[in-house]
């Protein structure tokens, strides 16, 4: 289900209309003119859903695991990650499923095709996790920091799926992030849509629990 924002008869009419409710939700101004987010593959690391089927701690909270009674929290710097959706025409889009999956601190995915060995992956890290925007198209996750694997500069991958847009998988990379320049699927996004991509890393308020705070929004095809 998409919500209009209220009608507008120009494009700058838009905008500030769009400025002024982004401004009480803490989020972005809302670009409409900007491209879309740029799809990219799952990559090797998508966890099957087969596979999750056997655990049911897939929640947005991938900063720790409950195993055995007990509450693991993962390493790493945590990170709060605020997104809002909306489309090309500046509607808010509700009820849109997210996923998110990324490596831990220690630089492992959690995959049925890596090896898990005792002591060389972080058990606190939840390593994926889903939710669904609201019905202003917010949604929040609480994660790590991407760190950098072999090959690659730190990134989150990013799934999304509505009935307005269909399916689009992308990954999110710190900006300016010194990896970033030597990574092949970063250097193959056009530069008109790398800013989409980009987290803007802020320090996150002190009584939070959280290191850093980054609010993105995501354009998705109307």
């Amino acid at each position: 289900m998409l919500r209009d924002t209220p009608p507008a008869p120009t494009r700058r009419t838009l905008l500030q209309a769009g400025g002024a409710a982004l401004a009480m939700t803490g989020l972005p101004r809302l670009a409409w003119a900007q491209p879309t987010v740029a799809p990219m593959t799952d990559g090797p690391f998508y966890p099957p859903r087969a596979w999750r089927a056997q655990w049911s701690d897939w929640d947005a909270d991938l900063s720790r695991v409950q195993r055995d009674g007990r509450t693991l929290q993962a390493r790493g710097e945590h990170l709060g990650l605020e997104l809002q959706l909306a489309d090309t025409q500046g509607r808010r889009i509700d009820g849109a499923e997210v996923e998110i999956w990324q490596c831990d601190a220690m630089a492992v995915y959690h995959h049925p095709g890596v090896r898990m060995t005792a002591g060389q992956y972080d058990e606190g890290f939840q390593g994926f996790g889903a939710t669904r925007a609201d019905g202003e198209g917010r949604l929040r996750f609480r994660t790590i920091k991407p760190v950098p694997y072999p090959g690659r500069t730190p990134h989150i991958h990013i799934k999304l799926r509505h009935a307005s847009f269909g399916e689009v998988t992308s990954q999110l990379f710190i900006a300016r992030d010194p990896g970033n320049p030597r990574d092949f699927l970063w250097r193959a996004v056009d530069t008109a849509d790398r800013p989409m991509l980009e987290m803007q890393l802020q320090p996150a308020p002190a009584d939070s629990g959280l290191r850093w705070l980054a609010r993105q929004t995501l354009v998705l095809p109307a």
